[in-house]
């Protein structure tokens, strides 16, 4: 059954990738929506990647509200203000509660964390939607290559661990009580984690990026702070659009070289070639190079 959801893996990445290169070559400005579990959408201007969002991952509001320098009241507050808006960027600059370099972090991260998402799930298809406005956009847009490439990356580094699992499939237990010898994020995992609730689950109530989650999680694993009830099950191997799976021959031995007897090289007359003396094949195959030189006359 792995092998099945691995080869769907591969078949949905590659729906995405072409869906989304393909709106980078043209400039496309508007959404690329991503249908599967959890999905989500890609949100270009000119052909850049300028947000991400998927159910999959916490959105840039939630990293924000994380980092302890705004409450979900005043948040709230400046929804309000702003008349609605999801992402009231000048507000939170105005009032102090971000700064604007902050805030493109904030983007960022969560533009990489939802692609990792959908890239991690299942793709079923992609559409193109217009006349769409990008929620909590990066300044600088990403090419839609290099933002697969990084996805790919993470899930190549995922699956390297001794226990890698899927943000949405795992369910892991604690089996350790929180101490002051574990980092933060470990505490957490561990007061969290029931059995019930996966990486994605752990990622939402935490405030913290799906993709650190899932690698701390996997990591726990390995350490026996958490244990799961069911086999982890295999992650597939995808393919970056700028770095295709060559598969190379080994090079073919170079051929034998047929070296002649004595009886079937030619023979000169003494003098012949202005060699006073008949010259006798070498004894190693080493040196026929110099003896065809002095052979026909064209040693110096």
């Amino acid at each position: 059954m792995s092998d099945v959801r691995d080869s769907l893996g591969r078949a949905g990445y590659g729906r995405l990738a072409h869906g989304l290169l393909t709106c980078g070559q043209e400039g496309f400005t508007g959404d690329l929506r991503v249908h599967g579990s959890p999905g989500g959408a890609f949100q270009l201007r000119g052909g850049l990647v300028v947000a991400a969002h998927s159910p999959g991952a916490p959105g840039p509001e939630a990293l924000l509200l994380r980092s302890d320098r705004i409450d979900g009241d005043q948040w709230a507050d400046l929804v309000r203000e702003s008349g609605g808006a999801r992402w009231p960027a000048a507000g939170l600059i105005a009032h102090g509660y971000a700064g604007a370099a902050q805030l493109r972090v904030v983007c960022a991260m969560a533009l990489q964390d939802a692609t990792f998402a959908v890239v991690a799930g299942l793709i079923d298809a992609c559409e193109r939607v217009v006349g769409t406005e990008a929620h909590a956009p990066v300044a600088i847009g990403e090419t839609p290559a290099r933002l697969l490439q990084e996805a790919v990356r993470r899930l190549a580094a995922l699956t390297a661990l001794p226990h890698p699992v899927r943000p949405d499939r795992e369910r892991p237990l604690p089996l350790a009580p929180p101490d002051h010898g574990l980092t933060p994020l470990q505490q957490e995992l561990l007061a969290h984690a029931d059995g019930r609730r996966t990486s994605r689950d752990l990622a939402f109530r935490t405030g913290r990026g799906v993709y650190t989650v899932t690698v701390e999680v996997a990591r726990m694993l390995g350490e026996g702070l958490l244990g799961c009830a069911e086999t982890p099950a295999g992650i597939p191997v995808l393919m970056t659009p700028e770095a295709p799976l060559v598969r190379h021959r080994p090079p073919a031995p170079p051929p034998e070289p047929v070296v002649p007897t004595p009886a079937e090289l030619p023979r000169r007359e003494p003098g012949a070639s202005g060699i006073t003396e008949a010259l006798d094949p070498p004894k190693s195959g080493a040196s026929w190079k110099g003896f065809f030189r002095l052979r026909h006359g064209t040693a110096k």
